[in-house]
């Protein structure tokens, strides 16, 4: 069979981070190691950067398998893409995957739409490439989603093969996250061991939390040509004795990387031996979900953590020349002196890459159900579900005031004429414009969210 796995582009409605990074698709690459036994052909293709139509390509690959990952953003998206290659293409079956599909997969139902791959997406995907290659059944396979049907055991291992970069290499120089460049993606565990309450990631693996072999992790890190490596656990930073097996196995193998990963505040501000070792290693950023300069709303968010432990934290990274990616998450009932607060605290900690996140309960969340009678995007209007759009009507500002204010702290806190000449002295004027070009476009979209809510109380 031919079988084309298609990352899509998002809609133009998306507020993307795809203006300041693409990430290599490390989810498609694993599917391809999965079933490289079979003897299929197998093609991917990285819609962020193809310059012809969905349409074109699928006019010109002829598949008989069309397989697309995608997030609650690219819903809209996925299903048009389905409707193209059953178009294009009568005899071709659709396989729909991906977070959002495992933890919410009523949402990708359409005629369109063959399977639904709701668990364990590498054995499930192998067992249907395998029926539909032998022309056999494939009601039998217990991680494709049936409407009434019960949801099957989730693997707490992972004994899969590396992924298959070699299916992107037309690609793979193109890759990049902000000034990591290029860069190339691993991921060594699964899950969370924490229970944030806004948090997506326990949903997606059932709130367990597995890892592999670190052995095998490095021997496959070893087999990267990138020096720039993100580590994409939802949190590598779990396990201080892990952490630091982890250091010392990059340094006996020689390996000179540079790695970017997600961490936690408390993990950093308590671990500063283990942070000054990975810098050593190769530690070169942490993205770090500070979340709230309030003590109040860390609380109501289950942190588990507080103001202080996020100020340590910020420290001990600066101390060891480790750049802070920090996310913040934005209350729903600011007013314009809460966004000045949090502007002064990102400024007074000396933070310059900054995530800021509207409150956004996500659908699959326990916190859902608590907002979504105060919807201002409709739940079926996926492609503002994008953790940047304003979803849920504020209380104290105007939508429209709410994305200015959001416009203005990123200007406060990335665009100071300082802030950018340090930028441009440490990773060169080209890769600083690029950024600016991309964040640019980002708040050309911010400025028309903004325009179309005018009016809006």
């Amino acid at each position: 069979m031919k079988i084309v796995l298609i990352r899509p582009s998002p809609s133009p409605e998306t507020i993307g981070l795809q203006h300041v990074m693409i990430c290599e698709p490390l989810e498609l690459e694993y599917l391809c190691s999965a079933i490289a036994d079979l003897g299929h052909e197998t093609v991917i293709m990285d819609m962020i950067l193809e310059s012809d139509p969905v349409e074109v390509i699928l006019r010109a690959q002829k598949p008989d398998v069309v397989g697309i990952t995608g997030y609650i953003s690219h819903v809209g998206v996925v299903r048009d893409i389905c409707r193209a290659a059953k178009r294009l293409s009568p005899g071709c079956r659709t396989v729909v995957g991906g977070v959002h599909a495992e933890v919410v997969p009523l949402d990708f139902v359409d005629p369109a739409v063959d399977f639904i791959v709701a668990a364990n997406p590498l054995t499930t995907f192998r067992q249907l490439v395998e029926a539909l290659g032998a022309g056999g059944s494939t009601d039998a396979i217990p991680g494709l989603w049936r409407e009434g049907a019960p949801q099957c055991a989730r693997e707490t291992t992972f004994t899969h093969p590396w992924p298959d970069r070699s299916k992107v290499a037309r690609y793979r120089s193109r890759y990049y996250y902000l000034f990591h460049n290029p860069c190339a993606l691993m991921k060594t565990s699964f899950g969370c061991p924490h229970d944030c309450s806004f948090c997506f990631c326990r949903e997606v693996t059932g709130g367990t939390y597995f890892k592999r072999d670190l052995d095998d992790v490095i021997a496959e890190l070893a087999s990267l040509p990138e020096e720039d490596v993100y580590l994409v656990d939802d949190d590598f930073l779990v396990s201080r004795e892990r952490v630091l097996a982890f250091c010392r196995g990059v340094q006996a193998a020689g390996l000179h990387k540079r790695f970017l990963i997600y961490g936690r505040a408390d993990f950093i501000a308590a671990n500063e031996d283990v942070i000054a070792e990975f810098r050593q290693a190769g530690l070169r950023a942490v993205i770090v979900g500070l979340e709230s300069c309030r003590a109040d709303e860390l609380k109501q968010m289950n942190k588990r953590t507080d103001v202080a432990t996020n100020e340590a934290a910020v420290r001990v990274l600066a101390r060891h020349g480790v750049d802070c990616y920090a996310t913040l998450i934005l209350g729903l009932d600011w007013g314009t002196a809460d966004f000045d607060r949090l502007g002064d605290w990102l400024r007074g900690l000396g933070l310059v890459f900054v995530n800021l996140q509207p409150f956004t309960p996500l659908p699959g969340t326990g916190l859902y159900e608590q907002y979504h009678d105060r919807l201002v995007v409709p739940r079926e209007e996926y492609d503002q579900w994008d953790l940047a759009h304003l979803v849920v009507a504020p209380t104290r500002l105007s939508t429209t005031e709410y994305y200015r204010q959001i416009l203005k702290l990123y200007r406060r806190i990335t665009l100071r004429p300082a802030v950018l000449w340090q930028l441009a002295r440490k990773h060169g004027v080209w890769a600083n414009l690029r950024l600016l070009s991309g964040a640019r476009r980002v708040a050309r979209q911010y400025e028309r969210r903004a325009k179309a809510g005018e009016g809006t109380p």
